[in-house]
């Protein structure tokens, strides 16, 4: 039997790489050598002489700076030795008649910068190239330059943690994340220090959520905290799958297993997240099966991301199993384990047992998720129980819970059907009071309502509401209007509506047509 790392690996390459174009490109780099010529020799001359800038500009006031004599003056300069003087020329060269340095120029001289240790000048260059680059339509743009031109400069790899860090310091998490992964595929594994600084740096800023998610997930699977590379590591792989690019997280997967980047378990674990994902839900059983063979214990985790596939499948007492298995083996479910059963169970038309979990969860200081607790509100709302629905939103506001404009447009809805056109007003006043803004549906049940209840100011004044926010009435809202003015005996009202609905583009219905022609009568 192959070694355990072995096995994981080899459950990697079976499953996942099969595709050549996935495989790990090899390093390979530029190799240009600088053009030795009497001009980028005497301009190093008079750099090692110490020349100041007034007597360089005078004496090369008739040379014409381009990219590649910038370029072959900088390599001459490369050697630790010549650092300062390369420093020295690039800041001259900048300031010289109309030149602009391009990524190449700050790249290289980055790389000597950071080969003869000069870090607070390398630093500061690489936050001055991304702030002149942070707009590109490619977020590699930079890390692809220094990597262009790492071979021909000599640089050393500590080069890409000063790059990762700074990203860090300019609070470019997402991008320093995908640099990250982009990288450990291209050859080069960052130090420690380079994973502490991005998690300190994320955990002081409003992204904490972002990171606290990886962490908490990575407690439960391995069941103690995870060190800061092992943390930023699975991160950057979880991102990758959840962004359906399966194969190419799998093969960094394989990678950090070879480098010892990753726990087993966690290795497991992600595999079957992956497989799940594909919708390969056997396979992933097979993997969690050997999982247990193997010696390693089941985790919530796991056992979540088996029920969110039972759920989306429809296959409700599968994943209430799971869930019962789960608090049997003393494992804690946490808030997407409720948040997948509550929504699994309201789009099944399980009503109570949606409700059941959601109880669950807030007895257990859990708030679900809106899309969670949204599904669960129509569903009520759909079967005529809009006051349990109504009961239930007042439950999860007491305990914390921030309803969107979706969860007060099921419930208006649900009193809309009702012919409760108090309720709808309160819940629309609600809505201001918390600055939500309503959505089309909520504005069509309110101004329908109004209209079944021949209240016409009303429904007006909100169909005018409606469009200073830019929300475009659908068919239903202008039938209603018209059908009340017409009752009301305003005909050019009735008319001046059937007008802006056709010129709106939409279609009348048959019944519709007729109010139209009574309109034109």
């Amino acid at each position: 039997m192959l070694p355990l790392r072995q096995r994981i690996q080899f459950i990697i390459s079976k499953s996942f790489c099969k595709s050549s174009h996935l495989r790990l490109p090899k390093f390979i780099h530029s190799t240009r050598k600088p053009k030795s010529n009497s001009l980028v020799t005497a301009i190093c001359d008079c750099f090692r002489r110490g020349w100041n800038w007034d007597t360089l500009s005078k004496q090369f006031n008739s040379i014409h700076l381009n990219d590649s004599l910038v370029e072959n003056v900088l390599l001459e300069l490369k050697e630790p030795v010549d650092a300062k003087r390369a420093l020295g020329f690039f800041h001259w060269s900048a300031h010289h008649k109309s030149y602009q340095h391009n990524l190449c120029s700050y790249s290289v001289t980055i790389h000597i910068l950071v080969r003869a240790r000069l870090l607070v000048d390398a630093r500061a260059l690489i936050e001055s190239v991304l702030e002149k680059h942070i707009g590109d339509d490619s977020r590699f743009s930079v890390v692809d330059s220094l990597l262009d031109t790492y071979n021909v400069a000599d640089s050393i790899p500590l080069v890409f943690d000063l790059l990762v860090q700074t990203y860090s310091k300019m609070r470019l998490f997402e991008v320093a994340f995908d640099v990250c992964r982009y990288l450990e595929q291209r050859g080069f594994s960052l130090s420690l220090i380079s994973f502490n600084t991005l998690i300190h740096v994320v955990t002081k800023s409003d992204r904490n959520d972002l990171l606290q998610t990886y962490v908490d997930m990575l407690d439960r699977i391995h069941g103690k905290r995870c060190s800061p590379m092992v943390i930023v590591n699975t991160s950057l792989i979880l991102r990758i799958i959840q962004e359906e690019r399966i194969e190419e997280g799998m093969v960094l997967l394989k990678r950090m297993l070879r480098k010892n980047m990753i726990h087993d378990t966690i290795a497991y674990s992600l595999i079957v997240y992956a497989k799940v994902k594909m919708r390969n839900l056997e396979s992933a059983l097979v993997v969690y099966e050997e999982m247990l063979k193997r010696g390693f214990s089941a985790n919530s985790f796991v056992y979540t991301t088996f029920i969110g596939a039972y759920c989306e499948y429809g296959k409700i007492e599968e994943a209430n199993c799971l869930m019962q298995e789960m608090e049997n083996a003393g494992l804690k479910p946490y808030d997407e384990t409720f948040n997948l059963l509550i929504e699994g169970c309201a789009k099944a038309k399980r009503i109570e047992e949606s409700l059941s979990y959601c109880e669950q969860m807030m007895s257990r200081k859990l708030l679900p998720s809106c899309s969670a607790f949204n599904e669960m509100i129509r569903r009520l709302c759909e079967c005529g129980n809009v006051k349990q629905a109504n009961g239930m939103l007042t439950l999860a506001l007491d305990k914390g819970f921030s309803p969107n404009e979706m969860t007060y447009s099921h419930l208006i809805g649900g009193y809309a059907k009702e012919g409760e056109i108090q309720e709808v007003l309160k819940l629309y006043y609600e809505m201001e009071y918390k600055s939500i803004s309503p959505t089309l549906p909520a504005y069509t049940s309110l101004i329908s309502s109004l209209c079944q209840c021949g209240k016409l100011e009303e429904a007006d004044k909100y169909f005018k509401i409606m469009k200073s926010h830019s929300l475009v009435p659908g068919v239903d809202i202008y039938e209603s209007l018209v059908g009340i003015h017409l009752e009301k005996g305003n005909k050019v009202k009735a008319l001046h509506l059937c007008e802006e609905m056709v010129s709106e583009g939409l279609k009348p219905s048959t019944s519709y047509l007729c109010t139209a022609s009574t309109c034109r009568g």
